[in-house]
């Protein structure tokens, strides 16, 4: 007799349920917030301490094995164009939503409730000050120990790109070091798959204390907002990155299916982060080639983020609308243009879809205060921006592996067969 095992997807899946109905249950319980928590940030905080040495020692490996600075040149420009074109993309669907559904036209600002963004405000002020020569200056690290203590991703990437260059340069003498690097990589995968074992109990938690402090009362008034939002991300996902998909020869409900663990797990938490190193992997499996899928993906997490500026142009609107601010399509152009240069300046910023659009109001003329009418329902559409930026960047490294001529895709038997 066969013994029944649940899948990986399916103990997160319940989990999933059983804390979206733990948090209804204790709606506005700070009891059940205060046991909950501890388990769902224990969670984060191993996934936490495995991405920066996954991501150090997955690029090393990967670039030193290409070795050549011409070609990873290359493949850098080349996903820079295609996060720069797919974000430019995906502002435009969530402006054309915003005019479309006009989710803030008529609503009555009395009947919302205001929530605190002082911390955003401040953010904000911080960044003002910076340029994007700034920015590009920060992405190189005077000590690559700090930006590692820090999480600081553009740094590490930086810093793992040239470290895997010397490497190859020096060659033979460089394989004990590879060696050392190759083998951090396996091992920290092999933790990956340690932690995951815990992930439905994470989920259980983070997912209980998000209904029980929010609740989803908190959608009501704002209901139109979260249906476009849910809405315009449903049809990126399946429409326009399904025909990126369809263009390179893959299909989006085979990568979705491929994904799907990850898809729970990065809606249950709202953070891409707990879903890299398995991104990578089963990327890799699905023909991508490991120095491609390692660069890509860690790269994408700073610089091709569709759900969150999707989430960015639809909000702006919204404020728009619920103020009686009339934007020209003049406005509206300038509105994408800097949604594109500010989401990017300000990549791993602390409460970024805020302080970016705080950033963009102050050009377009849009009260900044009109954010804190939809602080409050925030986190729960940040599980919806955050399965948008894990598809987007999953199908990103298929799209360069295609376009540098190096998709080796597996069979539909393959992939079934595969333990993902």
């Amino acid at each position: 007799m066969k013994k029944f095992k649940l899948s990986l997807a399916n103990q997160i899946f319940i989990g999933l349920i059983l804390g979206i109905v733990i948090g209804g249950i204790f709606y506005g319980s700070d009891t059940a917030q205060g046991i909950l928590q501890p388990f769902g940030d224990l969670f984060l905080r191993l996934i936490k301490m495995i991405v920066v040495p996954i991501v150090l020692s997955s690029i090393i490996v990967a670039i030193a094995g290409v070795g050549d600075l011409k070609s990873v040149g290359k493949l850098g420009a080349k996903s820079l164009t295609y996060f720069i074109g797919m974000t430019l993309v995906a502002i435009g669907i969530g402006l054309i939503a915003g005019n479309l559904f006009q989710p803030g036209a008529g609503l009555n600002m009395d009947s919302l409730e205001k929530s605190d963004i002082s911390s955003y405000v401040e953010t904000s002020k911080e960044q003002e000050g910076k340029s994007i020569a700034d920015t590009l200056l920060h992405i190189v690290p005077t000590n690559p120990l700090q930006a590692m203590v820090e999480g600081d991703m553009l740094a590490i990437i930086f810093f793992a790109v040239v470290f895997g260059l010397g490497i190859a340069a020096i060659g033979d003498k460089g394989k004990p070091v590879l060696k050392f690097f190759e083998g951090m990589a396996n091992a920290m995968f092999y933790v990956t798959n340690l932690i995951m074992r815990y992930a439905p109990i994470g989920v259980f938690a983070l997912i209980g204390v998000t209904i029980s402090k929010y609740g989803f009362k908190s959608l009501i008034p704002l209901g139109k907002l979260a249906f476009t939002v849910y809405g315009t991300m449903a049809f990126f996902i399946i429409v326009i990155l399904g025909l990126v998909a369809r263009v390179v020869g893959f299909r989006i409900f085979t990568l979705l299916k491929m994904i799907k663990e990850e898809l729970i797990l990065a809606f249950s938490t709202s953070s891409s982060e707990t879903v890299l190193p398995r991104i990578m992997d089963k990327m890799e499996q699905a023909g991508s080639p490991k120095h491609i899928a390692s660069f890509v993906i860690p790269t994408g997490y700073s610089f091709n983020l569709d759900g969150s500026v999707l989430y960015q142009a639809i909000a702006s609107l919204f404020i728009a609308q619920m103020y009686g601010i009339e934007l020209s399509i003049g406005q509206q152009i300038t509105l994408m243009l800097v949604l594109m240069v500010t989401s990017k300046g300000m990549a791993g910023v602390p409460g970024v879809s805020f302080v970016v659009l705080l950033a963009t109001f102050s050009t377009i003329g849009l009260p900044a205060e009109g954010l804190a009418f939809i602080a409050g329902i925030d986190r729960i559409l940040d599980m919806g921006r955050t399965v948008v930026n894990v598809v987007g960047n999953s199908l990103a490294a298929i799209v360069i592996a295609k376009w540098e001529g190096q998709f080796n895709p597996p069979t539909e038997e393959e992939l079934i067969e595969q333990p993902l």
